[in-house]
């Protein structure tokens, strides 16, 4: 049964950090890419940023210099570090995992106040 469980999500100031983790179970993780997709109330989901299974990484522009993503492959478990944070990324952040198929997390909120 494949499992994604995302966690770190909170409330937190403009210019603060937050690092979420998901944690992976039910599939081979080291052969997967893993992302990290957020919804903001009212809009569609967009990709912020991916690790490759060899380590290769892509962010969006708006994130450039201030997420971090990085995984585990021992542990199973892909992380987001975000520091800087800003109103406009407060979202409910998706943990995704893709190889030829998707699996998705439940989510998690992350809202920045002002």
């Amino acid at each position: 049964q494949v499992q994604l469980v995302e966690s770190g999500g909170g409330l937190v100031h403009s210019g603060g950090s937050l690092r979420l983790s998901c944690a992976a179970s039910g599939f081979t993780f080291s052969s997967y890419a893993m992302s990290w997709y957020r919804q903001a109330p009212g809009k569609e989901r967009e990709l912020v940023t991916v690790i490759g299974a060899t380590g290769n990484t892509y962010y969006i522009d708006s994130v450039k210099g201030r997420f971090t993503i990085s995984r585990d492959n021992a542990k199973n478990t892909v992380y987001l570090q975000m520091n800087s944070l800003k109103p406009e990324d407060t979202a409910v952040y998706y943990c995704n995992a893709r190889r030829l198929v998707d699996y998705w997390g439940q989510g998690t909120q992350v809202t920045v106040s002002s």
